[in-house]
């Protein structure tokens, strides 16, 4: 058995980044940017006010009260055309370009009007309520690096330095075959010794969320022939995930059907609870990742192998999966040599310490566990006993 970070090494190291595509501004949210993005323009282009009032000249009203004569407005959009000279002031709306000659804002709460005599109440500051050009960014800056996985405020970024399309990482097309027998699809009478497919619907789901685009094959039996015949509808994705098959029980078939049309394997078994039995390599062209069957097994698997692998395709700056530091909320007892990957809770106690307490019970089959779990709290291998308060990283889920 190998260790969980070097099946990660391992597995990671079979993947690069994939090609672009140029998407319209409006699909981009959730797609990963192929190309640093860099301002179009200088925002904002001049100065412009940040409040309602009047452009003065700082100097008019430096010993308030002083009386000024109003001689326009700019609002927001349209800006005043002449300059503010001694003594005058120009009334300005947020947004707003502000006048030359002026150099504060006074706000409309510190000044009295009178048709176009205005009465400065306080003195403000050169700069006063005035927002530079180019505060917010300048003509060529990098506004997105690449490797960022766009949220909505990405997007109102990009939209704000001028951009209507950008390119991003194609999305990595993964083949999900679910295997075995007792298998049945959701929604269908079970029958005796049956069991309903979780695997193949929560795993699709899960590739959709990492960013990649799931190509859900038919269940395979327990026949190689048949195995081999579905498992052929992976050609030309970029990665196949199976569940089911990878171990030691005599219909565990995967390796051995695969094995007799192309699959080559790198490693098999892997130090960790839940997901021991968890095989890596190539089938043909494409990376295989074979999962356990147990539905826990092959989400936790997910999580720590098959996210990052679609992250590194993806190109994106971190592969994950992104761990921190929680305190434990209950004592557990010594581990044994495999790193353990345990379903937890979290909340805040009294001072606000994030707390994360294992189920009881963390049985690999018990998936209704993991949907109510909000962390993976993680035991290292061969890890003392511990107790409640103890230091524990954790995956949040």
């Amino acid at each position: 058995m190998i260790s969980v970070a070097e099946a990660r090494t391992r597995i990671l190291s079979a993947f690069a980044p994939l090609g672009g595509e140029t998407v319209a501004l409006a699909a981009a949210h959730g797609r990963t940017l192929a190309v640093d993005v860099h301002a179009r323009l200088t925002q904002p282009p001049l100065p412009v006010s940040a409040m309602d009032g009047y452009a003065v000249r700082a100097a008019d009203i430096a010993k308030a009260p002083a009386s000024l004569t109003m001689i326009g407005t700019a609002p927001a959009g349209h800006m005043f055309a002449g300059t503010v000279g001694p003594g005058q002031c120009v009334r300005i709306f947020t947004g707003a370009v502000v006048p030359e000659g002026a150099d504060t804002i006074l706000i409309q709460e510190n000044a009295d009007a009178d048709g176009t005599r205005i009465v400065a109440r306080q003195a403000e500051p050169v700069g006063r309520f005035v927002r530079p050009a180019g505060l917010d960014f300048k003509t060529g800056d990098l506004a997105i690096p690449a490797g960022t996985t766009l949220d909505a405020r990405h997007v109102g970024l990009a939209a704000a330095t001028n951009h209507a399309w950008l390119d991003v990482r194609r999305r990595p097309r993964v083949a999900i075959l679910s295997t075995g027998d007792e298998i049945v699809l959701p929604g269908t009478e079970p029958g005796p010794g049956k069991i309903v497919s979780s695997n193949g619907p929560a795993l699709a789901a899960f590739v959709a969320q990492a960013g990649g685009d799931p190509v859900l094959l038919p269940i395979a039996p327990d026949d190689e022939r048949a195995l081999q015949a579905i498992a052929a509808g992976a050609r030309g994705c970029d990665l196949l995930v199976t569940t089911g098959g990878a171990s030691v029980g005599d219909h565990d078939l995967v390796r051995q059907a695969l094995g007799s049309t192309g699959l080559r394997l790198d490693f098999w078994q892997i130090a960790m609870r839940p997901g021991k039995p968890l095989m890596f390599g190539r089938f043909g062209d494409v990376p295989m990742i074979g999962l356990p069957g147990n539905p826990v097994s092959s989400l936790v698997c997910a999580v720590l192998f098959v996210g990052p692998a679609i992250a590194a395709m993806l190109g994106r700056a971190e592969t994950g999966p992104k761990t921190e530091r929680a305190a434990l909320g209950r004592d557990l007892e010594p581990n044994d040599r495999r790193e353990e990957y345990m379903r937890a809770t979290l909340s805040r106690d009294a001072e606000g310490t994030l707390r994360a307490t294992p189920f009881a019970k963390q049985d690999s089959s018990m998936i209704a566990l993991l949907a109510r779990a909000e962390a993976l709290a993680i035991r290292p291998a061969n890890a003392p006993a511990a107790k409640a308060g103890d230091p524990v990283d954790i995956i949040r889920l």
